[in-house]
């Protein structure tokens, strides 16, 4: 397919758009190199631990590294739309994301070779709550994508990995991960690791709450497709931590389900609620909005 033209010769970039204060912000905060972390004394401190804390561990590292590489694996279709539509602003950024995710896969492989030297085959740590999202529901809403561009369909791809993959099951499973490590003073290069994870993931959902806000500003019956699409996974992100937890008796590193299962629901009704408010915004204002929750979490 030719180009007649290019926004860069026509119209110009729109610095001030939301997506391109996140490119900035990837630019500064996205370029680490998970080679360069340290995990001498995360080897020393793993070594330390008993057989059902680094069973733990593991489990929630397996479901980490599965999770980073499917969405490596099926976030081209997203890019692939929105430069269709040609919002280069977006696209932009966009082009940040696959680079983030296979930075966070090579990231939990060093982890997980280096450190517990654990087996090649992790499989069996998925429980079935998570293979509905992960394996299921993330694909096939991200593929729908190659034959179907519609807001309804980018919506639904948008609600399911930025709001629920990401914003809800990868932030609990940080806050849950990071809790253990820091409150026994453990594995120090995964928390530093962890910790550049997060600010990865913040741009990631920052931009979902916007796409999904300008979709619902645009074509206002999105959200009816998002809100179902959130509300139909919302039992199964629940129900992975209760999978996890359950398989141990008593939980290794003294912590409570409750504790996550809480904060969960915490992250999940925060990013629906963000997203229901847009339906009455303009696009002007939720752009201002999107850039003032963007300056304030600038780490």
């Amino acid at each position: 397919m030719s180009h007649d033209t290019y926004c860069t010769t026509s119209r110009g970039l729109q610095r001030g758009l939301p997506p391109m204060r996140l490119f900035e912000l990837a630019k500064k905060h996205g370029i680490w190199n998970p080679s360069e972390i340290d995990f001498t004394q995360d080897r020393k401190d793993w070594l330390t631990l008993n057989e059902q804390q680094q069973d733990m561990l593991l489990r929630v590292a397996a479901h980490f590294i599965a999770g980073e590489e499917a969405v490596t694996k099926d976030l081209l279709p997203l890019i692939n739309v929105i430069a269709d539509q040609g919002r280069l602003e977006e696209e932009m950024y966009l082009t940040t994301f696959l680079w983030e995710e296979a930075k966070h896969v090579d990231f939990f492989n060093r982890f997980l070779t280096e450190v517990c030297e654990a087996p090649v085959d992790l499989a069996h740590y998925a429980c079935p709550s998570y293979t509905h999202i992960v394996s299921e529901a993330l694909p096939n809403a991200l593929n729908a994508l190659r034959s179907d561009s519609s807001p309804e369909a980018l919506g639904r791809a948008s609600a399911v990995y930025n709001m629920v993959v990401e914003g809800m099951l990868a932030e609990t499973g940080y806050y849950a991960y990071f809790t253990i490590m820091d409150r026994h003073g453990i594995l120090p290069g995964q928390r530093e690791g962890i910790a550049k994870l997060k600010l990865d993931e913040s741009r990631h959902i920052a931009y979902g709450v916007y796409l999904l806000s300008r979709l619902m500003c645009e074509e206002p019956h999105v959200w009816d497709v998002v809100q179902e699409t959130m509300n139909d996974l919302l039992p199964y992100g629940l129900a992975m931590i209760d999978e996890i937890y359950d398989v141990y008796d008593p939980i290794p590193f003294d912590v409570t389900k409750e504790q996550f299962t809480n904060y969960a629901m915490g992250q999940f009704q925060k990013r629906l609620d963000r997203i229901a408010r847009a339906r009455d915004l303009s696009i002007e204002e939720i752009n201002k909005e999107t850039l003032s929750v963007i300056a304030s979490n600038d780490g």
